[in-house]
């Protein structure tokens, strides 16, 4: 029952994260949190290899539709800083991990650092119409934003969620359908070179095989129903959507810190 529990919270997860760009593990890492079945540092892992499935699948089905509005420089250079991010918030994991006496503090120290980060996210959604948006042009500063992205994707192993669709509102003017696309792309980028550094650095969790292939199928099956979805809707209901996940994942994470 639990697998088949797991299996549709990765689909509707990654389904409206591939429509919104959020990559799903900010829905998948607190449900999974707040079931409490598994370690955070294996829900981390999977959460992440799961996100990992479905923003492959996303990339190369708009690379191969022809259809990509991924912006070729800035796109590329913050997936590159973000690749760079999120070794360095798999490594900040580890040593806080280890620091602690009690492991299980990292869930709820992971749970208020993503309510924080969604409410931001939130708040700004309504009113990034009274804020002048940047339009960022510089590569370096780019890959420093990108690294500042992945860091806190890797750290909470949430893939890029909220966080990476405002920073491309705010500071690079994208409009929601590209934004979702670019973040998707350094999401990529990000849980690629993750999952790699870890398998290199001999600190993967031991998890269920079983698990983690049924976790990357819903991905996978959840971002192709997104894709779908995504052509057929305007920018518009893309940000009301994006809206109510955040009320949803801020309303998860608060019971997660309360529990």
């Amino acid at each position: 029952m639990i697998y088949i529990l797991i299996a549709i919270v990765c689909f509707i997860a990654t389904l409206t994260g591939s429509i919104c760009g959020m990559g799903g593990g900010i829905i998948i890492k607190p449900v999974l949190d707040s079931l409490g079945i598994m370690d955070a540092a294996v829900i981390s892992f999977l959460s992440g290899c799961t996100v990992l499935a479905m923003s492959a699948y996303s990339v190369a089905e708009v690379r191969i539709s022809k259809k990509s509005e991924i912006d070729p420089l800035v796109g590329t250079m913050l997936a590159i800083g973000a690749t760079v991010g999120g070794i360095l918030g798999k490594q900040l994991f580890n040593m806080i991990r280890a620091s602690l006496s009690d492991t299980s503090l990292i869930k709820p120290i992971q749970a208020v650092c993503m309510l924080v980060l969604t409410l931001l996210c939130l708040i700004y959604s309504f009113m990034k119409s009274r804020v002048k948006p940047m339009k960022i042009t510089n590569m370096p500063l780019s890959a420093v934003i990108g690294l500042l992205l992945g860091l806190i994707s890797a750290f909470l192993g949430i893939g890029g969620g909220p966080v990476n669709v405002t920073i491309l509102f705010l500071l690079f003017s994208m409009q929601p359908k590209e934004a979702a696309q670019n973040s998707l792309y350094i999401i990529l980028f990000c849980q690629l070179f993750s999952l790699i550094w870890s398998l290199i650095t001999h600190t993967v969790p031991a998890f269920s095989l079983m698990m983690l292939v049924l976790m990357a199928a819903a991905g996978i099956a959840g971002s192709i129903a997104g894709r779908l979805i995504n052509r057929k809707i305007e920018n518009g209901t893309v940000t009301i959507l994006f809206r109510i996940l955040m009320i949803v994942i801020i309303g998860i994470n608060i019971y997660n810190i309360i529990r």
